[in-house]
């Protein structure tokens, strides 16, 4: 049962049930709920107010959450009572991403490069903090959740970060971290077992436009990942191989994304995930033989045997973004949605429904992810270009530049 909705849910399960999996859906949130229904049952939240009866009736046996917000909802703790399998770590474990400030004091133990970083309360303390500390800070809440009353503000300059001050909400307080440069770079791990299975090095286009200009999306336009079970670039020897013993401290086993900026030949943490992530996470689990095995067993904490398919080295992921985006604020009337000529790669639906007629309408901000495989990068990314030009919705864009700046790994 995936925990979510959208083309998260859509990707995941479709690539299970192409596994052998049995899959539902349990939708978390009011939109994106036409898609998972193309793979499987899906449950509203507005009639069950929790997924554990759901659990227990059907006989599920993994759940696999979008999300780390499940954890807060009133139904966790009867959820995990069920014994079901959690394909992500709980309790302690779960605060490397959730607290920013323990992730900072967990590198400092495991003596991790982690930026300058400091968290106020309120604004005047975050302007001493600026005028101690006079450099550009990204601005981000202390803890992470999808419904942060601050989402990440990328700031490059003093003055940018001192403006920004000005203006955002401090309910939870604030966390500063210095702003290292733009070469960035993710890794993303296994925990199981006590072990580290390194899958893939990753890049995330996280501005809305081209050159990557504009502000951070709430979610990627676009990302890029390459089979590294070996670690090429040395993120997963750097970042997260360090925390091992922390790790088997917290019986920590799920899925693990270290994002990183590389300064002065070093890599520094910028955060930790525990997820497989909205753009990675549906391409690893097609890149992988045995999707629904490799995620029933880290479910159980249990060792893994990783094993790749032949020529998908690398994915390209698009989005094709609706009107208005990324500044949400901005609405538009539901919108029909054209395809010219069937797909040879994976399209996944999100804000999508289908009207009346049977015809699909374009329903919000997000429109589709589309995502492309191949033995080099160029092709992966030439095909996943191909397929999205099929499709057309007015007012709708994406990115043409992907894979033209921030690869390889430690480019700005």
């Amino acid at each position: 049962m995936i925990l979510g909705v959208g083309s998260f849910a859509h990707s995941v399960g479709q690539a299970l049930a192409d596994d052998g999996a049995r899959v539902s859906t349990y939708l978390t949130r009011p939109y994106g709920h036409f898609a998972p229904s193309l793979v499987g049952r899906t449950f509203s939240r507005e009639i069950f107010s929790s997924p554990a009866p759901l659990i227990r009736e059907s006989g599920i046996g993994v759940v696999i959450p979008q999300s780390i917000d499940w954890a807060l909802q009133p139904w966790a703790e009867e959820m995990l009572k069920t014994g079901v399998g959690v394909f992500s770590p709980t309790g302690e474990a779960m605060r490397i991403e959730r607290e920013r400030d323990f992730a900072r004091q967990l590198c400092a133990r495991f003596k991790i490069p982690f930026p300058a970083a400091f968290v106020a309360s309120n604004r005047l303390e975050a302007e001493k903090i600026l005028a101690r500390h006079p450099r550009p800070f990204v601005i981000k809440n202390p803890l992470c959740s999808p419904t942060s009353p601050i989402h990440t503000i990328l700031c490059e300059t003093v003055a940018d970060t001192r403006a920004w001050l000005r203006h955002v909400n401090y309910a939870e307080g604030v966390f500063l971290q210095e702003y290292l440069g733009r070469a960035e770079a993710g890794h993303i791990v296994l925990v199981s077992g006590g072990e580290i299975y390194s899958l893939v090095t990753n890049q995330e286009y996280k501005r809305a436009f081209n050159g990557n200009l504009g502000i951070v999306a709430g979610a990627p336009l676009g990302g890029l990942v390459a089979r590294d079970e070996n670690d090429q670039y040395g993120l997963a020897r750097a970042l997260i191989h360090p925390l091992r013993p922390w790790l088997r401290e917290t019986k920590f086993h799920g899925p693990l994304q270290v994002t990183a900026i590389q300064r002065g030949g070093k890599w520094h943490v910028i955060e930790y995930n525990i997820r497989i992530g909205v753009t990675s996470g549906p391409m690893i689990l097609r890149m992988l033989k045995n999707p629904a095995a490799i995620i029933w067993r880290t479910a159980r904490n249990e060792k893994l045997d990783i094993q790749f398919r032949e020529g998908l080295n690398f994915g390209c992921s698009l989005t094709l973004a609706g009107y208005g985006y990324p500044f949400t604020q901005v609405r538009s009337p539901h919108l029909p949605l054209e395809t010219d000529g069937p797909f040879d790669c994976d399209v996944w639906w999100n804000e999508v429904a289908r009207g009346a007629d049977g015809q699909l309408l374009a329903t919000g901000h997000r429109i589709a992810d589309v995502t492309a495989f191949a033995a080099t990068l160029p092709e992966a990314i030439a095909r996943a270009y191909q397929n999205i030009r099929k499709i057309r919705v007015a007012g709708s864009y994406f990115r043409t530049d992907i894979g033209q700046s921030l690869w390889p790994p430690g480019r700005d």
